[in-house]
């Protein structure tokens, strides 16, 4: 998708909405039934809701915006709005819930979408309702569905038992020319005003300035990393801020989660299988602190998210603010490792076809990446359609990541697009890369 979407004919727009609600349900499906009943009523973890709460939430969520608010039609089934009320219900409540069976969530799932694809054939898109305005509250139910099909896939990694998903390896890595750019700071347009399925969050476009920095050219590898563990990084309170420090001895970490020593040799679970710690593959389950502890131990700093959003769109030849790092083109195979393709985050050099003109590396897709910065609205910032996408969550508890891991879909996976967690979570595929303020004397004379 691109910002191109306003300029379809209102058949082009029905039909790239169909596709991606297909595409989307494909997944679903596959996360869904690729496990046994037992799998998918079970609390895999305390943090992860029960994969059928996931797959009916879906379809509710699609049921009470396409179905009642878009087609002004009769509820599907009124009585089971609380209970997939995300608010409603914490996750470690959620299978206490009588919650609709497996049979009866895939019955649900398939008459809501027939009711919304008869939506979709009479709706009007445009006119006086922003809500349809270019499809945007079918884009909006795509991205529900994708971003917790990546939710549901991080509840496959807690699961345990034999693996149930499979995927082909990622491309071949290489040996990067550098490790790190310097990036001539300057004003760019941060956000947008004209990505069409944008969530409010990411709105209004506004002018930001940023002073020059360094950031590395990838994001920080296993090989890297564990530099940082088997050197004593998780036992020195000199690397890690207050909170972090007080975090890793109140859950004993000593590693990245899912990493074990095992015969003398660090591996790590990954969808059920255990496998030699690939060391030139991006760091991944660290949270923020892990990475913030790092980015010291090495002499650096976690980038802001202005500075992460600059080097993924600023195109300093041009002047030019871009959609990705490596032009105007929506994502393609050739760029970046997104869509569970792979099921794992690809090595470091692996997609050159995606880098930005400074040569920055795998800033799209892989691992999230953490930034310093805290979760705030933007200037002009306004909460469309609903205030519990983003207005409830502003403020000091929450910290951004920026790009999208393996698991993100590339409808989700903007430029613009922000995410965000608490700073204790690990179970997310996340990792990071480093930043810092140049010296004197690597700034331009």
């Amino acid at each position: 998708m691109n910002h191109q979407l306003s300029d379809l004919t209102a058949e082009g727009l029905r039909s790239f909405v169909a596709e991606q609600l297909e595409r989307s349900r494909d997944r679903t499906v596959q996360l869904t039934d690729a496990v046994d009943t037992d799998d998918l009523i079970r609390q895999h973890s305390k943090l992860m809701s029960p994969l059928v709460w996931d797959y009916a939430h879906i379809g509710n969520q699609e049921e009470l915006w396409l179905v009642r608010d878009v087609g002004g039609r009769d509820p599907v089934r009124q009585d089971i709005d609380e209970l997939y009320d995300a608010f409603m219900h914490a996750r470690a409540d959620r299978p206490s819930l009588p919650l609709l069976s497996p049979t009866e969530t895939r019955q649900y799932v398939v008459e809501v979408r027939d009711k919304v694809l008869d939506v979709l054939d009479h709706v009007k898109f445009g006119g006086d309702r922003e809500l349809v305005d270019n499809g945007f509250a079918f884009g909006m139910i795509v991205q529900h569905e994708q971003q917790h099909d990546e939710t549901m896939l991080a509840t496959h990694q807690l699961r345990t038992g034999a693996p149930v998903l499979d995927a082909p390896a990622p491309p071949p890595g290489r040996r990067l020319a550098k490790a790190e750019v310097l990036v001539p700071g300057g004003v760019f347009e941060m956000g947008t005003s004209i990505e069409p399925w944008a969530l409010d969050n990411e709105r209004p476009a506004h002018a930001v300035h940023v002073d020059p920095y360094v950031i590395d050219t990838a994001p920080v590898s296993n090989g890297d990393y564990l530099k940082f563990v088997t050197g004593g990084g998780y036992q020195d309170p000199q690397w890690w801020s207050e909170a972090g420090w007080a975090h890793v001895q109140k859950a004993s970490l000593v590693a990245p989660r899912f990493w074990e020593r095992e015969d003398g040799h660090w591996v790590r679970t990954r969808f059920g299988h255990r496998e030699l710690l690939p060391l030139d593959e991006p760091v991944m389950h660290v949270c923020f602190y892990e990475a913030e502890a790092y980015a010291k131990w090495a002499g650096k700093r976690l980038p802001t998210e202005e500075e992460w959003e600059f080097a993924a769109r600023f195109d300093p030849a041009t002047g030019r603010t871009r959609r990705f790092p490596w032009g105007d083109e929506s994502p393609g195979p050739q760029h970046a490792n997104l869509g569970q393709r792979h099921l794992r985050p690809a090595p470091i050099g692996a997609y050159p076809a995606g880098a930005s003109p400074l040569g920055v590396e795998q800033l799209i897709g892989d691992v999230w990446e953490w930034t310093s910065s805290d979760f705030k609205p933007y200037p002009g910032f306004r909460a469309f359609p609903y205030d519990e996408y983003s207005l409830v969550f502003f403020g000091n508890d929450y910290k951004m990541l920026r790009g999208g891991s393996f698991g993100t879909d590339e409808i989700v996976a903007r430029g613009t697009f922000r995410n965000w967690d608490y700073p204790i979570r690990r179970q997310i595929f996340a990792g990071f890369r480093c930043a810092r303020t140049p010296t004197p004397e690597e700034l331009p004379r």
